[in-house]
């Protein structure tokens, strides 16, 4: 079964990058969005020196924390985003009456080998930042920082399934998902202390996106978070994204088995 799936992603691997230069150019493109989005993040700091009681440095690493968990995410789940179109025209029917499990046929059919650009751009950007701040390691630290993008990946892409999941009783929910999954990403790149209580506790903790990029940034700079929240906060990055990938889940069943075909 494994080996059916990985024909699929090798099949999208091989149309993708039949025309080569085409390929080489949407690659350079989707890496240019990492960067602009960091010169968002200096552009604010030039008519400010702090945002949130915070420093350039220190919401560059939350930032470049946010976009490498976000952007892997993206790569390796982010077409599931399609759904609604799937829905909407029938095409998921042809999903179903395959032997195959209709999720991860959903993320290897349409695999999207050139995000794989952003990917490669946040992590360099994530090396930078890291240098930029000279953080001071110790193992705790240097273990904090391969546990957060792996299990900040998981975070965003157990929302990604969340948020296309809603396509099953709103067709044209586009707009809803990327509420949660761009909105989220945004959400998780600034200080938690910008944003109103009732924003943090539902984006912040709810969805765990304050786990992705704040606390982590606070456990490797040494700083106490000012809203005062403990330092182990920073380590329960796993759990939440256990517990978002249990309510995906559980959400996208209970889609399947309300799906009735086109018009549904």
């Amino acid at each position: 079964m494994v080996e059916a799936y990985a024909r699929l992603v090798r099949a999208q691997i091989r149309s993708q990058t039949q025309y080569r230069a085409s390929f080489c150019v949407d690659l350079v493109m989707a890496a240019f969005t990492t960067l602009i989005e960091a010169a968002v993040v200096l552009v604010l700091f030039r008519v400010t020196p702090t945002i949130g009681g915070f420093d350039l440095r220190e919401v560059l690493l939350m930032s470049a924390l946010a976009s490498c968990s976000f952007d892997l995410a993206d790569l390796l789940v982010g077409n599931i985003e399609r759904l609604s179109r799937y829905v909407r025209t029938g095409l998921l029917d042809t999903i179903l009456v395959r032997p195959l499990g209709a999720l991860p046929q959903l993320l290897c059919t349409d695999f999207s080998l050139r995000r794989i650009g952003r990917v490669a751009q946040s992590a360099l950007l994530l090396v930078v930042v890291l240098w930029y701040v000279d953080i001071e390691w110790t193992p705790g630290r240097a273990l904090l920082l391969v546990v957060t993008p792996i299990a900040g990946c998981a975070l965003f892409a157990a929302t990604f399934v969340l948020g296309a999941s809603v396509a099953f009783w709103f067709v044209e929910s586009g707009e809803i998902a990327n509420a949660f999954t761009y909105g989220g990403k945004e959400f998780a790149r600034y200080p938690a202390t910008i944003y109103p209580v009732a924003l943090r506790r539902v984006f912040g903790y709810g969805l765990g996106l304050a786990l992705v990029g704040y606390h982590p940034a606070l456990v490797l700079t040494g700083r106490a978070d000012p809203l005062g929240g403990p330092s182990w906060l920073a380590w329960l990055v796993p759990i939440a994204a256990l517990g978002a990938w249990a309510l995906a889940l559980f959400v996208w069943r209970t889609g399947i088995r309300h799906y009735r075909s086109t018009g549904s």
